[in-house]
């Protein structure tokens, strides 16, 4: 009777290999983390290198059982639960950084690479930019060249190199047909419910002293937009956004535009420009288009205030067309209401303003709005992201004792001023001017792009914009920020760029990252519809999208087994001639295990039958000649004759 084998362990060289892998695959996981989590997960690896490096015993179980236990209990305070994204996702950090601390057999190596594989995917929760693309694809080929290591013994590097690429390049077709023909849901790539709030910037539905200037210095990409035909001067790119119609002293805030309220009249002037834009993520319902728009794009309307709405707010990256005119008459019949909530002020703040624009009140609504701008124009009025704070009289101290600020300040002080003079105005957010990509052609608006201006009523023309912006720092409008602001403002780096390469560079990244948020995070049903069309397919349901799956597949599965059938060995006549003796021995009684060698073996079957221990000793004596020594055809002989010289079965 066979004895039981004793546990096989790790190869002792193939731990780094495993520590490589939870590295890569847990560690870009330290971002979003808790700091004592990330802490917790590097040293449990350091830990481990360093017994693999010492030769060191692995901890008991009990003592990882507590530390289990106490990360589990940290998660849960941490999080307020041990279900959902952020705590499922730190609880598997923590598994694949402790599982080495117990790795003693393939099987659990086996389980730290399967562990390895899921985790990749948790990375999409938090990032689907292109670099999180390459370093998934680099962490999975390290994965599958471990899962080689592990499988196929000690072989060179480029061997274990080359086997992997080749497993990953056989799996590319099945991955470009079912990403091309899997039925899409609607909804963001990898996207959950419970994270359409997060992470989300952009204009807010109040502005207060700081709140654009704060914006500015971000370089993000608010959106981007194509137009069909000539593009507008920069001068005329006002995109509109909030209007902000209350104020309480401080803040201007946008009242709610959920009611139904009477259409606005727009009365096309000008030739119009069509264009499509790519709106990033804002969760608002706003949808920023081309000061004024005629053409909505669906499941959206315009607002009294000119703003474009849609019907829920916007959570995920979306494309819409719109056609816009520059030249227009907007409510030139104004209802009442409108032009009353456009001249309501909070009482008995800003006296000073107050008198100034009292001195206005005899001249008409367009001297007035000139007499402000040639105010702003004329005197010591600076532009600058750096404003003092204002007190609870906050024109006041603008208007006459700081008279520096930004662009919300110079808005909020017109407004204020036209309103007390008796003229109704609002103040408008949104975005203006951009910067052409050559790359792509696509018009590229940032957050630093934001901008706030006005608005006034003037009977028979309707609503007018005005920029206070423009009479102070016109080169903010004609050149965009960075030529308005003088040089120490704090502005994002790269926004400032004034070597060629630098910026050549950063219009290759944003065309890359611009297509591969269409085709790639983008790829919707409709863009799917619009691929399959092209393929012929026309309007294809789930059915034949599966059928069509299930038959690619399959004729992609045969290729790939006959490409990778491998060709018909001649059988080695050494080990066919060994595991036949092996054989023979099993039928008397001892059986040789798959990890024993020849030596080994022959010395427990001395032990278990001592009369064929010679026999035994001279066939394991021969075989071990053939197979590492310089044995030749005699030790070969001899080998096969010891089959023979075996006693009959039984005896």
């Amino acid at each position: 009777m066979g004895t039981r084998p004793p546990q096989q362990l790790v190869e002792h060289a193939a731990v780094p290999w495993l520590l490589a892998v939870a590295l890569a695959t847990a560690g870009p996981h330290a971002g979003h983390l808790p700091l004592w989590l990330s802490l917790l997960v590097g040293g449990a690896l350091l830990w481990r290198a360093w017994l693999w490096f010492q030769g060191g015993q692995l901890p008991p179980r009990w003592s990882l059982a507590l530390l289990v236990i106490g990360a589990v209990a940290g998660i849960g305070w941490q999080f307020h639960s041990l279900l959902g994204k952020d705590a499922g996702v730190a609880m598997l950090v923590v598994f694949m950084a402790l599982k080495p601390l117990e790795m003693r057999s393939p099987r659990d190596a086996l389980v730290i690479i399967m562990l390895g594989y899921f985790l990749l995917l948790t990375h999409y929760f938090y990032s689907q930019s292109i670099p999180t693309g390459l370093w998934l694809l680099t962490a999975m080929a390290l994965l599958t060249a471990t899962l080689i290591r592990l499988h196929g013994g000690a072989q060179p590097l480029a061997a274990i190199a080359r086997y992997a690429g080749l497993l990953l390049l056989q799996a590319l077709p099945f991955m470009l047909i079912l990403y091309l023909l899997f039925p899409r849901v609607a909804g963001p790539l990898w996207g959950l419910p419970q994270d359409a709030y997060a992470g989300l910037s952009g204009l807010s539905n109040q502005m207060s002293p700081g709140s654009i200037s704060n914006l500015i210095q971000s370089g993000a990409i608010a959106f981007r937009s194509q137009f069909v035909g000539e593009l507008p001067e920069k001068s005329e790119l006002y995109w509109r956004g909030p209007v902000f119609d209350a104020y309480d002293g401080l803040t201007w805030t946008a009242r709610p535009r959920n009611a139904p309220l009477p259409a606005p009249v727009i009365e096309a002037i000008g030739s119009s420009h069509a264009y499509s834009s790519i709106l990033e993520a804002h969760n608002q319902r706003w949808l920023l288009a081309l000061d004024v728009p005629t053409r909505l794009p669906p499941d959206s309307s315009l607002a009294p205030t000119l703003e474009v709405l849609a019907r829920e707010p916007l959570r995920v990256r979306s494309r819409f067309s719109f056609t816009s005119t520059l030249d227009y008459r907007a409510n030139r019949s104004e209802t009442s209401e409108a032009l009353q909530q456009a001249l309501t002020l909070p009482p008995k703040l800003n006296p000073r303003t107050r008198a100034l624009a009292d001195e206005w009140k005899s001249r008409p609504p367009e001297k007035i709005a000139e007499a402000a701008l040639a105010m702003f124009r004329n005197q010591q009025f600076h532009y600058t992201l750096r404003p003092p704070l204002l007190g609870p009289d906050a024109m006041d101290e603008f208007l006459f004792v700081a008279r520096r600020g930004f662009c919300e300040h110079y808005a909020s002080a017109f407004v204020f001023l036209m309103r007390a003079a008796g003229v109704p105005a609002r103040v408008v957010a949104g975005y203006q001017g951009g910067e052409v990509n050559p790359v792509d052609g696509y018009l590229t608006v940032r957050q630093s792009d934001a901008h706030a201006w006005a608005e006034i009523w003037l009977a028979g023309k309707g609503w007018v914009r005005v920029d206070p912006t423009a009479a102070v720092a016109p080169s903010r409008i004609e050149q965009g920020i960075v030529a308005a602001l003088p040089v120490g403002e704090p502005l994002p780096t790269f926004v400032r760029l004034d070597s060629q390469w630098m910026r050549q560079l950063r219009n290759r990244w944003e065309a890359a990252n611009n297509t591969w948020n269409q085709w790639v995070l983008g790829y919707n049903p409709q863009r799917q519809r619009e691929v399959l069309a092209r393929l012929g397919l026309t309007d294809p349901d789930w059915r034949s999208m599966s059928a069509w799956l299930a038959m690619l597949c399959g004729v992609l599965l045969l290729a790939v087994t006959l490409w990778t059938l491998p060709k018909r060995r001649p059988a080695d006549p050494v080990l066919r001639a060994w595991k036949a003796y092996c054989m023979q021995l099993d039928r008397r009684g001892v059986r040789r295990a798959e990890w024993e060698g020849p030596i080994a073996f022959a010395q427990r079957v001395a032990d278990a039958r001592p009369d064929l221990a010679a026999l035994t000793h001279e066939a394991a004596g021969c075989y071990a000649e053939l197979r590492y020594g310089r044995g030749g055809g005699e030790q070969l002989r001899l080998l096969q004759q010891c089959i023979h010289r075996l006693p009959p079965q039984g005896t």
